[in-house]
């Protein structure tokens, strides 16, 4: 059970991402890194 465990953690891990993906989740998160970095440098 050990030797398993980091594969399916692996395996829930890239099929969250691949969910992520399929749903354009990743332009919110760019959009809010964007805006953290101007914040963070004063401009925004």
């Amino acid at each position: 059970m050990r030797r398993r465990l980091p594969w399916i953690l692996l395996g829930v891990s890239l099929a969250v991402m691949a969910a992520g993906l399929l749903l354009g989740e990743y332009q919110n998160v760019l959009e809010k890194a964007v805006t953290v970095c101007l914040d963070c440098i004063g401009i925004g």
